[in-house]
């Protein structure tokens, strides 16, 4: 299959590609774009390294919200079968259809929709990526939908705000760990790659983002369990501060279930690991 890169090198760069669309960033799609290629290679060089990958040779990838296509690039230069994106503004669709034209339809595939409506488990059978600098307004809701299904993918590697990172690696008795730590931590290893200062966007957002890698676990987790960790999770950390004994009381024979787990009812919603949420999960 033939190798991208090359074409890839020999297009506009970014910054003249944004400008010669006269491209702005919308605050309403959450948008601020990536233009350092730098930063962007260094996304997928690292993301790669610790999958012990050298490229996406033979995988398929996927991105949400590509904007000007500076991640996209960076992609289709570790050489995909295909990789496909989803993209709602008209602008930054039209970037992508001249980007398709360089590199190919069978190689570039554009779809024209909401990423939070899609279904990104297509290609059955074949090792599949979801690869993203996700529009900051929808990306955990994104994540948790990707959670669910999380053992149809071989990785995903999303750039976040670094609070939002912050959240999804932290351990337990910490004050960031809540329910995205949870079923994050449970369903892979997140390995947080490296943070990324606010003056490399355009436009330059206030906090700094932060890049993490999800190595799926592939442990099975049926959907009424999931549906009862869900419960479980936004009950207990609904009220944090207080004891499970009273944050988790709508749960019927409470006592009996903690008791046959080893939970001690005066723990709090942050000194439960992932683990033992899961076990409650089952019983309840």
């Amino acid at each position: 299959m033939e190798d991208l890169s090359l074409k890839i090198e020999n297009l506009p760069s970014l910054r003249e590609t944004v400008e010669l669309h006269g491209l702005m960033a919308k605050k309403a799609l959450g948008q601020n774009f990536l233009l350092d290629k730098n930063i962007t290679d260094k996304i997928i060089r690292t993301s790669l390294s610790k999958q012990n990958k050298k490229s996406f040779e033979g995988e398929y990838v996927f991105e949400v919200g590509p904007g000007p296509g500076g991640l996209t690039r960076s992609v289709l230069s570790a050489n995909p079968n295909k990789l496909t994106v989803v993209e709602m503004d008209e602008r930054c669709i039209q970037i992508m259809e001249e980007l398709q034209e360089t590199v190919g339809k069978e190689r570039l595939e554009i779809i024209k929709g909401d990423a939070l409506l899609e279904d990104f488990n297509q290609y059955e059978g074949q090792p599949k990526n979801i690869v993203s600098n996700l529009p900051y307004n929808i990306s955990v809701p994104l994540l948790v939908g990707w959670l669910k299904q999380i053992n149809n993918f071989d990785s995903l590697t999303l750039m976040f705000q670094k609070e939002v990172a912050d959240r999804i690696c932290a351990p337990t008795s910490c004050k960031d760990y809540g329910r995205v730590s949870i079923l994050s931590q449970l369903l892979c290893e997140t390995i947080r790659l490296f943070d990324i200062n606010p003056s490399c966007f355009v436009p330059a957002p206030k906090i700094w983002s932060t890049v993490v890698l999800f190595r799926p676990k592939h442990i099975n987790i049926d959907e009424k369990t999931f549906a009862n960790l869900e419960k479980l999770t936004a009950l207990a950390f609904n009220q944090r501060r207080k004891m499970i004994r009273q944050s988790l009381k709508s749960i019927k024979n409470l006592e009996e279930k903690c008791t046959s787990l080893g939970l001690d009812l005066t723990l709090r919603a942050e000194q439960i690991s992932p683990e033992q949420y899961l076990a409650l999960a089952k019983i309840i």
